[in-house]
């Protein structure tokens, strides 16, 4: 019915343009027979085109209607949805009232706060089981916790190091070939070194003995050279 009322709708729209472009015609030719002297003739379209002017007018009445119309069944349509929407929603809602009535949300309610009463008197058994040894077990360990974040370590200092002093060459150890003591088994000629391999081997052995006395080690009775 609503396709109806838009095509009815819509070949009132096309009458009214046409009407309205033979009355622009009319109203040119009206204006040519008042220049030719035909009063009479420009009368009588005049006339024709007044009528034509009320038949728009109709015309446009009729569209509104119509637009109306369509306007107030689409909105019913509209509601009628709604309305269905509205019918289906409270047909499950019987349905889950039926499964679940107040009495038994009340039920589910009071256990719900029954269980949770009964796990809170859980929580503080188990909070309260510890002893009196095991709290001060707990409290000691908390306090070394405590000083041991509490230790702070020294600063590292800021100052720059001292310059240590080059070591000479007696310190290094390092002699030329004219200082070297003949105990070491070496000629202080200049021109020759040559070195006595057995006064040098004893310079090893007695320098070798007191190292070992000193930590305490055989000497060295059992060691040939």
């Amino acid at each position: 019915f609503g396709l109806q009322l838009k095509q009815q709708r819509d070949k009132l729209r096309q009458y009214q343009k046409r009407i309205n472009l033979q009355l622009e015609k009319e109203r040119l030719l009206a204006k040519q027979l008042l220049k030719n002297g035909k009063k009479e003739k420009a009368l009588l379209l005049l006339k024709k085109k007044r009528y034509q002017d009320q038949l728009l007018d109709k015309t446009e009445n009729q569209i509104s209607n119509l637009e109306r119309m369509v306007q107030d069944l689409e909105f019913a349509q509209i509601e009628s949805k709604v309305i269905n929407g509205l019918k289906v929603g409270n047909e499950c809602l019987k349905k889950m009232h039926e499964v679940m009535s107040v009495e038994e949300v009340e039920r589910i309610m009071d256990e719900t706060q029954d269980a949770i009463e009964y796990q809170r008197q859980i929580d503080e058994m188990l909070a309260g089981s510890l002893s009196q040894e095991d709290e001060d077990a707990v409290l000691a360990e908390l306090e070394a916790i405590t000083q041991v974040s509490l230790i702070t370590l020294p600063e590292v200092p800021s100052d720059e190091l001292p310059e240590v002093p080059e070591a000479t060459e007696e310190e290094a150890g390092l002699f030329s070939h004219t200082q070297f003591p003949s105990h070491f088994g070496f000629d202080e000629t200049p021109s020759s070194l040559s070195v006595s391999s057995t006064s040098y081997s004893s310079f090893i052995i007695s320098d070798l003995t007191a190292l070992l006395s000193l930590y305490q080690i055989p000497a060295f009775e059992h060691f040939h050279f």
